[in-house]
């Protein structure tokens, strides 16, 4: 259990004891500094302790913020001080230092925490109240602005992101919030309501999968189900504070789980009917796949870059002080509730070759009109990009032992060249892989010639202007050259099989992506030696088709076995991080995607 000590002489009628013990707290008394100290070597170093000062008045949740947030080593806010295991030898070398100065002790404290190095997180109040009057009439202040405001509507309200697309808005969150209170108080957690979200949609595709109008009518509506509980999951995490290394795990994988295997499902459903539109469902994971990485590696090549400034973000900035362009510019990217109704509607009403198309042209917009923001903001600003951004950008390349092999050999190119190399080396070799038969051995040499340039474009840091593009480059190449080859090979099974495929390098990639985000690092090197880099699954692959010319029947074994493994390796080395205590406790607060 985790261990409060209140300081100070008690306040009669004060009901901050039974706020604290609510929130799960076992509730020590301390007069003063000296018994303070006491009391906190008397907690056990591997438990979350807190100093709150007797007199505090304020939110029940502003205090939860403070104490429980598993996110921060140490959090605070006024009065209330509370740190976990891994702050907790600082907190005792403060409370070892004399008892000098005025306010509160906590407030000292954590003061004291703080000027010694460890970051201390002030979570944003709000109208939330928490105060350590002075005078009996600051407390009664204190306790009017405490009555004056409903801390359980500020907690609902807060449990909806700040930012989020307009169908989550106004047609999801408005309802959304109560489900996810409903769930905390019958002691559900996050990771099971993320895990009924995937269940729902997996049945949702194999609803789609039987390829009649009652499954793809029940697909449709499942579709928004499951897509309510994803955002219910996020909901619940704010409103109760439940975020862990687990969560992180679940809600940065599962949506990406969720919208493939509905577009499998649809694919299946559409060969029942005699319509192939596997390489429609492909093309649209490629698509959705490459337009994160752009949202990725561009934010982590400019959210710690200095003069980070430009005329194109002005003109942002200005237009987003005109309400309606807000909620239009959010729409016309489709992010996920809009992409996801949109879906469900199509599936319902329609085809799966229909919602395909549809799919596939409004994410290409979307795309186009982010990614050609984003190379205007990049050429019309003068950031300096930190040696960080440059380490997250050539992580996200994802190179293998042939790109650095390849980069040592050739040497590094002139700054700013590394995304002309990467675009010569991916259209040479998606030119080559259209324009010849399955198996030419001209398609191997332009492998070759690709990973050549793929090794030169990292060996230096990525710091140029538009660098960033060099991971999603890397990634449009890799997919789309898996799906030309499989349908090169016109074969049944080939297409099914690349979707697989790259289904299995586009998990690994993602955990990537959220692992930088969480700050602990790209997956180990070893990790992604083993499985080839982009460069090196490129380069089997041709030769997989090359060898397979005569036998086109068994590429989709090949790209079948190639897949298999891939999805092995990367998912036992995910799941054994993402389950370790290394793993960083976060949730997924980014835009909508």
């Amino acid at each position: 259990m985790s261990t409060v000590i209140l300081t100070g002489l008690p306040v009669p009628g004060s009901p901050l004891t039974d706020g604290l013990r609510s929130l799960g707290f076992d509730v020590r008394p301390a007069a003063g500094p000296e018994e303070a100290a006491a009391a906190l070597a008397g907690v056990p170093a591997d438990q979350r302790v807190a100093v709150v000062d007797s007199a505090f008045v304020g939110h029940v949740h502003a205090l939860r913020l403070a104490l429980t947030d598993p996110r921060f080593d140490a959090c605070a806010v006024t009065g209330a001080f509370a740190v976990q295991p891994a702050a907790r030898a600082a907190l005792d070398k403060a409370a070892a230092l004399p008892a000098e100065g005025d306010g509160p002790y906590a407030d000292r404290l954590a003061a004291a925490v703080e000027a010694a190095g460890t970051a201390v997180q002030h979570p944003e109040l709000g109208t939330l109240v928490a105060a350590v009057p002075a005078t009996e009439a600051e407390r009664a202040a204190a306790d009017a602005a405490v009555a004056a405001v409903d801390d359980e509507a500020v907690r609902l309200r807060t449990a909806v992101k700040s930012r989020d697309g307009f169908f989550t808005t106004f047609f999801i969150s408005p309802y959304s919030r109560y489900i996810a209170r409903w769930c905390a108080r019958r002691g559900l957690t996050p990771n099971q309501v993320t895990t009924a979200s995937l269940i729902t949609a997996l049945i949702a595709a194999g609803c789609a999968a039987t390829g009649e109008r009652g499954g793809y009518v029940a697909a449709g509506v499942l579709l928004l189900v499951s897509f309510v509980l994803d955002c219910t999951d996020g909901q619940l995490a704010r409103y109760s504070l439940q975020y862990s290394t687990m969560g992180a795990w679940l809600d940065a994988t599962f949506d990406r789980a969720k919208e493939y295997s509905f577009y499998a499902g649809l694919a299946l459903g559409a060969a029942r009917n005699g319509d192939d539109v596997w390489a429609l469902a492909l093309g649209a994971m490629i698509l959705m796949t490459c337009r994160h990485v752009v949202d990725f590696a561009f934010n982590e090549a400019n959210h710690d870059a200095t003069a980070n400034t430009s005329p194109t973000a002005a003109l942002s900035d200005k237009l987003d002080s005109v309400g309606w362009t807000v909620w239009i510019r959010r729409m016309i990217i489709l992010p996920i509730g809009e992409r996801w109704a949109m879906i469900a509607v199509l599936t319902a009403a329609t085809t799966p070759r229909i919602v395909f198309y549809a799919l596939l042209i409004g994410c290409a917009f979307g795309a186009l009109y982010t990614t050609a923001g984003r190379v205007l903001r990049s050429l019309t600003r003068k950031a300096e990009r930190t040696d960080r951004a440059a380490r997250a950008l050539a992580d996200l390349a994802d190179s293998g032992p042939v790109a650095e092999l390849a980069g040592r050999l050739v040497g590094r190119m002139a700054p700013g060249a590394a995304i002309a190399a990467a675009v010569i080396g991916s259209v040479a070799l998606l030119w080559t892989a259209w324009a010849y038969e399955f198996g030419a051995r001209q398609v191997v040499i332009a492998a070759v010639f690709y990973a050549v340039l793929a090794g030169a474009a990292v060996a230096r840091p990525l710091k140029g202007a538009l660098d960033w593009l060099v991971p999603p480059v890397f990634r449009a190449a890799e997919y789309t050259t898996v799906l030309i080859l499989a349908a090169k090979a016109d074969v049944p099974g080939a297409l099914p099989a690349a979707f697989g495929l790259v289904a299995a390098v586009a998990y690994h990639h993602y955990d990537t992506v959220y692992r930088i985000r969480g700050g602990s690092g790209a997956p180990p090197r070893w990790l992604v030696w083993t499985i080839g880099g982009h460069e090196g699954r490129v380069l089997l692959t041709a030769v997989l088709a090359s060898a397979l010319a005569t036998r086109a029947a068994d590429f989709p074994v090949a790209l079948t076995a190639l897949a298999v493994f891939v999805a092995l390796v990367v998912l036992v080395e995910s799941i054994r991080f993402w389950v370790s205590s290394g793993a960083p406790a976060v949730h997924d607060e980014g835009e909508p995607a």
